[in-house]
């Protein structure tokens, strides 16, 4: 009778829980079973193995051989335990020796050939590995994904037969090696012309991390402004790039480790769905708010977006997190990403335009803001029009724009006040915390509660005026809020083209 354990991992979401395959080599007819929950993938291993060890030299055991998950309750999918049932096998029958696997964990899908090939979800592995104190064996494509777990050992292979040699002590296998970081080319705010309340906003919404939504006729620079957003925000920390680059690879297009430092920008047409947005599926895969995680989300077109689709957003703008429940499992992705939205102030696009060009009636109108709920407006915290721009700002030979890099030392500056002030961003400061952080002198106060009467604001948007002030004090480098700061938030609160509607 022969047994062996080979360490491995599962994918869970964004996690990585250990999984110990168990080998036992039993009396009876020749067969082969697989038990622990596993999926489709995982059953069909036993003949991806077999062909794998003969392929290899190695003797298939004629006996009857169990597999078995641990813990059987986790399901488990995908070719990633292809490379530890193997190596269990070769074990249990004493062809590799058994000791070397208690300090590893390995990872790899098997060719018939017996070649190593690569798996989606290594970095949460590689993160979980490091905290076991174990080194971890992948295949050579993964190596470079596996090699951002710092304080992790991990080496990479090509083939079954070269993992073999290394547990029997004959070869070293050479290490995971992370690329060089490749420096993503971002649009750059000097390519944008006049607008400059927009501007302005914009560099309040990467100053304070908050939720903005440009409302203006069709090529008047909304799309321009939003995707100039992640040149503006600061550098990741090394422990937010990686919970975005966990997300990244396990989101099923696999992670360029040559550019995880960057903060994602994700722009995803207005057909998508819920599922696309929120994720899900029989083997749950982050969505569109989960892959801009720590970076940004931008939603064009926001009424022609579908209604379900765009109310999935309302609890993860709230909470950071989205949970998506199965009747197997359920799993939880981080959410905690920046909203950019645009929008048409009517269906032709022209209502309010100078020009009065556009011939939309009342009811249309209203029936087209009315596709976008009052709680999800709620949530924005600036609301910004964008006119049209004027022809003499559309001249060659006009002035550009501040630059990215200048605003960005400003926005810089911003955070640091407020990391060192509550440790994070101003959207995302607790009540308590906006309490303190927000005081208003009594004038000021009053100011605040006479607008909130006559605008019929809620709780959560009194909130949320008050943060975007601290923001704009951050920006002038005051320790106060003044009145100044108080009026310009609440100006990005006023009624605008898309939310004439009672709130």
């Amino acid at each position: 009778m022969g047994l062996a354990l080979v360490h491995g991992r599962a994918r869970a979401g964004v996690h990585a829980p250990a999984v110990t395959v168990e080998v036992h080599l039993g009396g009876g007819l020749p067969s082969m079973s697989i038990v622990g929950l596993p999926e489709a993938a995982v059953r069909e291993a036993k003949d991806r193995v077999r062909a794998a060890i003969q392929c290899a030299q190695f003797e298939f055991p004629a006996r009857r051989i169990t597999v078995n998950l641990a813990p059987a309750d986790l399901p488990k999918g995908g070719g990633r335990f292809d490379l530890p049932i193997a190596l269990g096998i070769l074990a249990a029958s004493g062809q590799v020796p058994r000791e070397p696997l208690a300090g590893c964990e390995f990872l790899g899908e098997l060719g018939l050939a017996g070649e190593l090939r690569p798996v989606d979800g290594v970095l949460p592995a590689a993160l979980a590995a490091a905290r076991a104190g174990r080194r971890l064996v992948v295949a050579e494509a993964n190596g470079p994904e596996a090699a951002l777990a710092a304080g992790l050992e991990a080496c990479t292979a090509r083939t079954l037969l070269e993992v073999c040699a290394l547990l029997a002590g004959r070869k070293q296998l050479p290490p995971a090696v992370a690329p060089p970081q490749r420096a993503v080319e971002r649009p750059d705010m000097r390519e944008v012309r006049g607008q400059a309340q927009a501007r302005r906003a914009l560099e309040i919404a990467a100053a304070g991390g908050h939720h903005l939504l440009l409302s203006g006729p069709p090529g008047c620079g909304k799309t321009l402004l939003a995707t100039r957003l992640p040149g503006l925000l600061p550098e990741a920390s090394e422990a937010e790039a990686l919970e975005t680059a966990a997300v990244a690879s396990v989101g099923g297009r696999g992670l360029d480790p040559a550019c995880w430092r960057e903060r994602p920008f994700r722009a995803p047409h207005h057909t998508a769905s819920a599922i696309a947005l929120a994720g899900g599926g029989s083997d749950p895969r982050p969505g569109e708010i989960s892959l801009a995680h720590n970076g940004v989300l931008f939603l064009d077109e926001l009424p022609e977006w579908g209604r379900a689709a765009l109310e999935v957003l309302r609890e993860p703008l709230e909470s950071g997190v989205v949970t998506i429940s199965r009747a197997a499992r359920q799993v939880e992705f981080p959410a905690r990403f920046q909203l950019v939205a645009a929008m048409n102030p009517c269906p032709c696009g022209w209502a309010g335009d100078l020009s009065g060009r556009c011939r939309c009636t009342a009811d249309q109108i209203e029936r087209y803001r009315a596709r976008i709920s009052g709680p999800l407006l709620d949530r924005i915290d600036l609301h910004v029009e964008v006119p049209r721009l004027p022809p003499s700002e559309l001249r060659p030979d006009a002035p550009p724009g501040e630059c990215s890099a200048s605003i960005r030392a400003r926005v810089e500056a911003a955070r640091e006040i407020q990391r060192r002030r509550g440790g994070r961003p101003n959207a995302r400061l607790s009540q308590a915390a906006t309490a303190e952080a927000c005081r208003l002198r009594p004038a000021d106060q009053a100011l605040l509660e006479r607008a909130v009467e006559s605008l019929s604001l809620s709780a959560r948007s009194v909130h949320r005026i008050l943060r975007v002030a601290r923001t704009i004090a951050d920006l002038a480098g005051c320790d106060a809020i003044a009145t100044a700061h108080l009026t310009e938030a609440l100006g990005y609160r006023q009624p605008c083209g898309h939310d004439r509607r009672a709130a």
